[in-house]
């Protein structure tokens, strides 16, 4: 049947809403998610799309998928830039679906939104959902579990100021390491 979505925080060309900054707001601007009512009414091109495919949840899933230009144009833009969102697992992303499927590719966001969740509860100063929201993107989870250990021990008895800075320096070390990129590309 059209519009039941089993995975209503998987957005329908690949990203996760789970480690969207958007989905952390407060009051009415929260976003519930690219499949939540409110985003299903307004909807971007994706959304508009598959609204009335029955059984498409993911671009992918699409039997026209592979030759549409709109999802090439997607995937191309996302190699290159972002928007308010990180892009830059996408293709990543999609691969996984494709390969290992949605379930699986659902339970490692839920990992990541919890490892997300505890950044942004433990160690948010008020202007780091954007850069906690791109780690938990960019970054592996066993690398996100390892900063948030040591940024608690480095910071213990320290205000909430000096919570964050142990995180972001724990979170910078592994990225110049890893040569990530936690910034969004404009």
């Amino acid at each position: 049947m059209a519009g039941v979505y089993g995975y209503k925080e998987i957005g329908i060309c690949g990203l996760s809403c789970r480690l969207c900054p958007a989905m952390y707001r407060d009051g009415e601007s929260r976003c519930g998610g690219c499949k939540s009512p409110g985003r299903m009414k307004v909807g971007c091109t994706f959304i508009r799309c598959i609204r009335d495919r029955p059984g498409v949840e993911f671009c992918g899933d699409c039997r026209e998928s592979r030759g549409c230009e709109k999802w090439a144009k997607h995937r191309a833009a996302g190699r290159k830039g972002d928007s308010f969102v990180c892009y830059q697992r996408l293709e990543r992303n999609i691969e996984y679906i494709e390969r290992d499927g949605m379930p699986a590719f659902e339970k490692v966001q839920r990992r990541r939104q919890s490892l997300l969740v505890r950044m942004l509860e433990g160690f948010n100063e008020g202007r780091s959902k954007t850069y906690y929201s791109i780690a938990a993107t960019v970054m592996e989870p066993e690398e996100l579990e390892s900063a948030i250990g040591q940024a608690r021990k480095a910071s213990a008895g320290l205000d909430l100021e000096g919570r964050s800075r142990a995180l972001h320096s724990a979170l910078d070390a592994v990225a110049a390491r890893k040569k990530y990129l936690l910034k969004l590309r404009k």
